[in-house]
């Protein structure tokens, strides 16, 4: 079968598409520049003025140094509300969702496919210096309700680096770990990190880069150890037709690029009395 499947790709993928996906496979990610810079200025400067609304602030000249900074002009216990106040308004934003879809537009076609479900809310995470509230311990979304045919566009705001970032153990020490399952059960997600951290891998993102990662891999953030805030956003894309779990269609994610086929044949009735 892998030969077989292997033979199908280079007579139909091109080269581009048989690399990324390559890559994205033996990696569990990719990193890559943004498709369409002027969509993300116009996400970040419209996610400044929210932050800068909702504290009452003039917008800033400076908007990446502004996110930075932000740690400066609130404290840990208002975080959750401007991150609540920001991310909803982004989302009141019709533009907003296509344009973030358009960051990556050539990946996820070269991932996933062209015809694609979108997660109907963009995310926000906001993680100050040496905050201990905003933790995502290691865990993989497929855990808790995911289907195991998405991927992550993770966009970050700010450069992030290091305990700045996210983390993410690589497929072959994910596999390893699933292998041995066994022997966590009864025991802490604090055992589990503490069992991979060495495999763990911190992923350094300038601004203006997009990351794009399976989610069916265990990954997390830990205390943010860097001078300055993270801003990142996170969205999950499948192939429309590809099975879904607990998170459905309709509910948790809405068809963005039906092709037309696929429209007549979701519509298309057999004449009244033709047999069937």
């Amino acid at each position: 079968m892998r030969v077989v499947t292997a033979l199908a790709e280079e007579a139909f993928l091109q080269g581009e598409e048989q690399a990324l996906a390559g890559r994205f496979l033996d990696e569990g990610h990719a990193i890559l520049p943004v498709e369409d810079r002027l969509g993300l200025d116009r996400i970040r400067e419209a996610i400044a003025a929210f932050a800068a609304r909702h504290l009452n602030l003039p917008l800033p000249d400076d908007v990446g140094a502004f996110l930075d900074g932000i740690h400066t002009r609130v404290g840990g216990e208002a975080l959750n509300a401007l991150r609540l106040a920001v991310i909803e308004g982004l989302n009141g934003e019709n533009w907003a969702r296509p344009t973030y879809y358009r960051l990556a537009r050539r990946a996820l076609e070269m991932l996933v496919g062209n015809e694609l479900a979108m997660q109907r809310r963009l995310n926000l995470s906001v993680q100050m210096p040496e905050d201990t509230s905003s933790l995502l311990p290691v865990h993989a979304d497929v855990w808790d309700g995911d289907s195991p045919f998405e991927i992550v566009v993770w966009l970050p705001l700010v450069d992030v680096c290091r305990t700045k970032s996210m983390f993410l153990l690589p497929p072959e020490a994910n596999a390893r770990t699933e292998a041995r399952w066994g022997e966590f059960a009864g025991r802490s997600v604090d055992d589990l990190y503490r069992a991979i951290e060495p495999e763990l891998v911190f992923l350094d993102i300038p601004y203006g880069h997009v990351l794009l990662f399976q989610q069916n891999l265990m990954h997390g953030n830990t205390v943010n150890r860097e001078p300055t805030t993270r801003w990142s956003m996170n969205c999950r894309f499948k192939s429309v037709m590809s099975p879904y779990a607990e998170k459905r269609l309709g509910d948790f994610f809405e068809p963005i690029t039906l092709r037309a086929a696929t429209r007549l044949g979701m519509t298309y009735k057999l004449p009244a009395g033709h047999p069937e």
